[in-house]
């Protein structure tokens, strides 16, 4: 009796580890900024494929690669290209290059509190104000009072880029508050009337966007769709989605496809972001 117990246990337990492999679970991980967005692609996903469930978690891009290459997640959400470095840990860590998807446009936006007068900054005014250079309103014709000045940790994607493409490399201003993710920078900037941060435009609900100039002589551009798409408003960029190719198949496969269909798409716009032009959906 035992023994036929134990057979039946052990045929259980199989049946089960291949129910739970064939149901799909996928791991989520990486950039802050695509966690809202994230988590609606994984709800709707799960809504409509019951055996797949799908876990979403932030902590910043470096974040997400550092579990890439660790092989702890999945997915890895990234609001910047992948270092140099980090495709290097990651063909160590699982020998081949992580494959790169381009799953939305963001229009990275400047926030400042509602109260704020001022309307637009050419990109080398936002670029001295985060280094410091610029340390009153009135230096960019706005009121006479001090700037707060609030940046995204080290860790984050969006701080790398913002650096990478605003500041030219130079250091943030030593006097700036770092936040542990957009939200609370916008929470921040919306208590704060002389405050002034940065993010992606899904994320500035409730605070002021400004009108960015490219230069001095040209005109100031709102990061609307068009304007971002179009590549007139200067501060966008693609967010992406990395996966170790081995693992780009079945379930994890269909789910980059979907993300990247006309149906995953529709959700990019809701949260406030703007979809893949046609032509990068392949």
């Amino acid at each position: 009796m035992k023994h036929i117990i134990k057979q039946f246990s052990i045929a259980a337990l199989a049946t089960g580890l291949a129910t739970a492999a064939w149901a799909g679970n996928i791991t989520v991980k990486g950039s802050d900024t695509l966690l809202i967005l994230a988590q609606k692609w994984a709800e709707t996903y799960m809504g409509t494929h019951a055996d797949v469930k799908i876990s979403v978690t932030g902590g910043g891009t470096g974040t997400g690669f550092a579990a890439l290459q660790n092989q702890t997640t999945d997915l890895c959400d990234a609001s910047r290209k992948a270092k140099a470095a980090e495709i290097a840990n990651c063909i160590k860590a699982f020998n081949a290059r992580p494959t790169e998807y381009k799953v939305a446009l963001d229009g990275l936006s400047v926030y400042v509190n509602p109260e704020n007068p001022l309307k637009e900054l050419t990109v080398a005014q936002v670029g001295d104000i985060f280094t410091g250079k610029i340390t009153n309103w009135k230096e960019v014709g706005g009121p006479d009072a001090p700037i707060t000045v609030y940046s995204r940790e080290n860790s984050s994607g969006t701080y790398e880029f913002f650096k990478e493409h605003v500041l030219k490399g130079h250091d943030f201003a030593a006097g700036a508050q770092t936040m542990p993710g957009t939200a609370a920078i916008v929470q921040a900037v919306v208590k704060d009337k002389n405050s002034i941060g940065y993010g992606g435009a899904a994320y500035g609900g409730g605070s002021k966007q400004l009108a960015i100039k490219k230069d001095d002589s040209s005109p100031a551009m709102e990061p609307t769709e068009d304007n971002v798409e179009t590549g007139t408003y200067p501060i966008w960029r693609y967010l992406y989605v990395y996966v170790n190719p081995a693992l780009d198949k079945g379930e994890i496969a269909a789910y980059l496809n979907w993300i990247r269909s006309d149906d995953g798409q529709k959700y990019v716009k809701d949260v406030g972001y703007f979809p893949l032009p046609k032509n990068l959906r392949n």
